[in-house]
């Protein structure tokens, strides 16, 4: 499936808080009590009475949901219908709406989680998965869970490059112009920072070395500017490009599977996920249960897969056409998730300036 603007849904920092103050109204009361304590069955018979389920930032297009959606359609007979947005606008959505809800269910960047939940805006749903998934990837009582993760790649033109990097070490020592997209307010360009940090001795508290890194290549006129995306990368304007996982694979895809060398760079890389939240207001919670259900189930799972998004259930079983299309589990044994939502939060609101003042200020 093609995969278009992934980033465009982690957009975090002040601009996302503020959009969700200027909704608030105080009230953090739902319109009706839902019971999400339900068995499975009951939680089914609910989301067949309802009939519909309708999802903000899940459109087609977009890891592949299109299947998962239609296999809910014709496994339970439930309709759906999607607004494609931002995770910051998905909350707003939530918080601006409250008792006249079109929306029953989001997909937002990890770090909107916790904001979901602290705002109020969140019904608790554990799945009969819960147990399976990893303790970083889930609200304790069922306010949000990870999906799928991404985690920060290598995708090399290797009609540019002939000896593709495999580490950060190699990137650094090597001539290779690098891109990043714009890291003044795109989540996978802040995540690419964090990456780098992790892999010099940095971490979500100590981003210094991920700007150092970069400034470097700023200094020896190897960072380009510009979005890799399908469009930039078939032209051939970028030699290497540094995004998530699931959008290389997505890219190389759509182009030519021969021409992109992708790796997991060796020394480290970090991993991140995207969460559903189900709407504290939602008019068709059952059904929005039963989507997070069907999500994590080895089908949702598989789904995903296809959409290149790496599952959350390490142990799900996927078909070996499936698994060909993903980076061999190998490549992720020095991977690394955030410790600190919280402080991480508070690092991407000081990279934009960080960036501005150590890094584009040597850009040629």
């Amino acid at each position: 499936m093609t995969i278009q603007k992934w980033w465009k849904k982690g957009l975090v920092g002040a601009l996302a808080i503020a959009m969700l103050a200027a909704c608030s109204d105080g009230s953090s009361s739902a319109n009706k009590e839902v019971d999400s304590n339900l068995s499975l069955e009951e939680v089914v018979n609910k989301a067949k009475e309802e009939g519909e389920v309708h999802s903000v930032g899940m459109p087609d297009t977009w890891a592949n949901w299109v299947e998962t959606w239609e296999e809910l359609g014709t496994e339970y007979g439930i309709k759906h219908t999607d607004t494609d947005m931002s995770s910051a606008e998905e909350l707003a959505k939530f918080e601006a709406e409250k008792d006249d809800a079109t929306a029953d269910i989001g997909d937002v960047g990890i770090a909107f989680g916790p904001i979901a939940k602290e705002k109020g805006l969140t019904l608790p749903y554990k799945t009969s998965y819960w147990d399976e998934i990893p303790g970083w990837a889930k609200d304790d009582e069922g306010h949000w869970v990870v999906g799928y993760t991404g985690t920060i790649s290598f995708i090399t033109d290797k009609n540019n490059v002939k000896n593709p990097p495999k580490s950060w070490e190699d990137l650094k020592n090597s001539d290779y112009k690098v891109s990043i997209g714009d890291a003044l307010t795109a989540n996978q360009a802040h995540f690419a920072i964090l990456a780098a940090a992790m892999a010099f001795g940095g971490d979500e508290s100590n981003i210094q070395p991920g700007i150092d890194f970069f400034a470097e290549l700023a200094k020896e006129d190897r960072l380009q500017g510009g979005d890799p995306n399908v469009a930039t990368l078939e032209k051939g304007e970028i030699e290497v490009a540094i995004v998530w996982d699931f959008n290389a694979l997505g890219y190389r895809s759509q182009i030519d599977e021969s021409r992109f060398d992708i790796v997991i760079p060796a020394e480290s890389s970090v991993t991140s996920g995207y969460a559903t939240v189900i709407n504290k207001y939602a008019k068709n919670p059952h059904a929005a249960m039963l989507a997070r259900e069907y999500i994590l189930s080895d089908a949702g799972q598989e789904n995903l897969a296809k959409g290149y998004a790496r599952p959350i259930r390490e142990n799900v079983k996927l078909s070996d056409e499936v698994k060909a299309l993903l980076l061999p589990a190998e490549m992720y044994k020095n991977t690394k998730t955030i410790k600190n939502q919280k402080q991480w939060e508070e690092t991407t609101k000081q990279i934009p300036q960080l960036y501005q003042e150590q890094v584009l200020i040597h850009a040629k």
